[in-house]
């Protein structure tokens, strides 16, 4: 046993857990805000000293500083130990205007109290553009979306094959066995398919249905 009596295994008192608990949510709060520089602030609450709540602050975009008040949240927290733990993605706003998307999270002590709470701000303004820009990017007309204008992707003469005998096998038959009106309809929706834009399409389609070349474009028609 140490010289002082204590074993190891001795508990914290209720104030230096707290404080070792509000440590340990600071590495946190510097950690998150710098992974995300100009675009989260992080605040750290000390919800013990809601008139000099604010314990850290990283990626300062709301012009507070360490030392500063609590917000309506925290006091609302330090009244009431049912107050939700996790408040998600409200929105809310930066004294300059920029709208924000905010998210707070209470930590309790082990009596269950609140002691401190983890508020991160993000600053949508700067994402507004870039959702605006992106959605622009890939935006399509209306007038092509019911029928595709082209296919990107090579029609090989193996897809051709797999296409052809897919086809006869639901009828029960292989592609030579085909009945004429079949074959003629399997062409025509390779056609409307774009299997005819690659090369040598024609050829191959003519050799898989045991027909001529000019009979696949004759089909075609």
């Amino acid at each position: 046993m140490p010289e002082d009596g204590k074993s190891k295994g001795v508990a914290l008192g209720s104030d230096e857990a707290e404080e070792h608990l509000i440590r340990e949510a600071e590495k946190i709060a510097v950690a998150v805000g710098r992974m995300f520089p100009g675009l989260c602030e992080v605040v750290l609450h000390d919800l013990r000293d809601p008139r000099h709540a604010i314990r850290a602050i990283e990626n300062n975009l709301s012009g507070r500083h360490v030392g500063d008040s609590v917000t309506e949240l925290g006091l609302a927290r330090i009244e009431d130990p049912g107050y939700p733990s996790v408040i998600q993605n409200y929105p809310n706003q930066f004294p300059d205007g920029r709208p924000a998307k905010s998210t707070s999270i209470g930590i309790k002590n082990a009596a269950g109290q609140y002691i401190a709470a983890l508020c991160l701000n993000l600053d949508v303004s700067v994402l507004s553009p870039v959702t605006l820009a992106l959605s622009n990017l890939v935006a399509t007309d209306t007038e092509h979306r019911e029928q595709p204008l082209e296919t990107l992707r090579d029609r090989n003469a193996r897809e051709l094959r797999t296409v052809v005998e897919a086809h006869a096998a639901e009828r029960a038959a292989t592609p030579r066995s085909l009945s004429r009106e079949d074959k003629r309809a399997l062409v025509r929706q390779l056609q409307r398919d774009g299997y005819f834009d690659s090369r040598d399409a024609a050829q191959t389609i003519a050799d898989l249905l045991g027909v001529s070349r000019a009979t696949v474009y004759n089909y075609a028609k």
